[in-house]
């Protein structure tokens, strides 16, 4: 049988692409999402790493060079080593994704501001993970999180 229905005329492809881009950026944001995550965790991860592998040259540095407010330049040394290790892998796994991002935030101002003679290219690459830890904190840690998938598998029906 013959359709003799008329069909509308088809949208010039240049008038389609935005939400086609649209759709394709929404898709690709789970990806985006762990990309932001795993570079900031590396960030942190190789800084912790360098502070065990030399525990003596990190020791000098928080009793010579840092000056942490409020802690005794062990503990300090202790507690950023600490948050540097741990933190990075909860913010990998997406797991308290938003209070890790917010941690490693907190812990990037106090890196600053217990540095004095960080320098203009270490301020910016400090400003810079801030602003990405912002972005994770407002965001959260996405689509592929342990977050997202404890939310989903507990989420109560409606």
């Amino acid at each position: 049988m013959i359709d003799f229905v008329a069909h509308a005329p088809a949208k010039p492809c240049w008038r389609a692409w935005p939400a086609r881009l649209g759709a394709w950026l929404d898709a690709a944001r789970p990806a985006g999402d762990l990309l932001l995550r795993l570079w900031l965790a590396q960030v942190f991860w190789v800084s912790g790493q360098t502070k065990i592998q030399s525990w003596d040259s990190t020791l000098y540095l928080f009793e010579n060079e840092y000056a942490v407010p409020l802690l005794p330049p062990e503990w300090a040394a202790y507690l950023a080593t600490s948050v540097e290790l741990a933190f990075p892998v909860l913010l990998v796994l997406g797991l308290g994704g938003r209070f890790a991002a917010w941690v490693l935030l907190v812990f990037n101002g106090v890196a600053v501001l217990s540095y004095p003679d960080l320098g203009a290219a270490g301020l910016e690459q400090h400003g810079v993970w801030g602003l990405m830890l912002l972005v994770a904190l407002l965001h959260g840690p996405g689509a592929w999180s342990l977050d997202h998938w404890l939310g989903r598998r507990w989420r109560m029906p409606r």
